[in-house]
């Protein structure tokens, strides 16, 4: 991690999870770090703590709903002004709305897709164009998928969640296969974690959180339908 030591790299989905972990990860190897979310008292209360911990980078907390390509475009626009460009780009964020494919509601759809596919391809265009004009050949864009986009479990308010994520398979070859075909050195990560314990099912399960506290107990006694290492991202 010595050579990204004050380089500069976007998380996005950053105030709780794997977001929020990533992010302290980043800043504790001396990255500058943007912080995106919808709402950033918890990314500033992170950041708070990075501080007093003295860790050697620095994490800068960024509102923006992912859901509104304004915003980000505008996010790019002052991480440029702020410090050149983008380094590393980690697509983190993501939803998940209990929409079954027969009688879910659109809007429900639709939120998914503006977040997990066309804001991840957003940032992904936004970061790529960062790096090509500043000769950024070295870069990083990681997207943080899910086992949900290499399987379809039985639940159907899963389906519609997991063809987002299958998407962002798709996205991440389709984006290396460019890359290559551009010659360019900047690399591609697809990373699927399993059933990880965050506030991501308490988000799904929004009216009924036994239903997600159920989840995440299940995965700990281990009587669920799928191993310990699948999920929802």
């Amino acid at each position: 991690m010595d050579r990204w030591k004050d380089r500069v790299a976007l998380v996005t989905g950053a105030s709780v999870g794997i977001g929020a972990a990533i992010a302290r990860a980043l800043v504790q190897h001396g990255m500058k770090v943007v912080g995106c979310a919808r709402s950033v008292d918890k990314i500033e209360k992170l950041a708070a703590e990075c501080q007093s911990a003295k860790y050697p980078g620095t994490l800068i907390p960024y509102k923006c709903d992912l859901s509104n390509e304004e915003e980000i475009l505008s996010m790019f626009s002052a991480i440029k002004t702020l410090y050149q460009g983008v380094d590393v780009c980690i697509n983190n964020a993501g939803l998940a709305r209990p929409e079954p494919l027969l009688y879910g509601k659109t809007e429900g759809w639709r939120n998914m897709i503006d977040v997990n596919i066309l804001a991840l391809s957003v940032c992904t265009r936004e970061a790529y164009q960062s790096m090509k004009e500043r000769d950024v050949d070295d870069g990083h864009i990681i997207n943080i998928n899910s086992m949900s986009g290499h399987r379809v479990l039985a639940s159907s308010i899963s389906h519609f969640y997991s063809a987002t994520k299958f998407a962002v398979t798709a996205l991440t070859e389709g984006l290396r296969q460019e890359l290559r075909e551009a010659k360019s050195l900047i690399r591609v990560t697809c990373i699927s974690p399993g059933l990880v314990e965050t506030e991501f099912a308490f988000r799904l399960f929004n009216d009924a959180p036994e239903k997600a506290a159920a989840t995440y107990e299940s995965l700990k006694i281990g009587d669920v339908q799928m191993r310990p290492t699948e999920q929802v991202s």
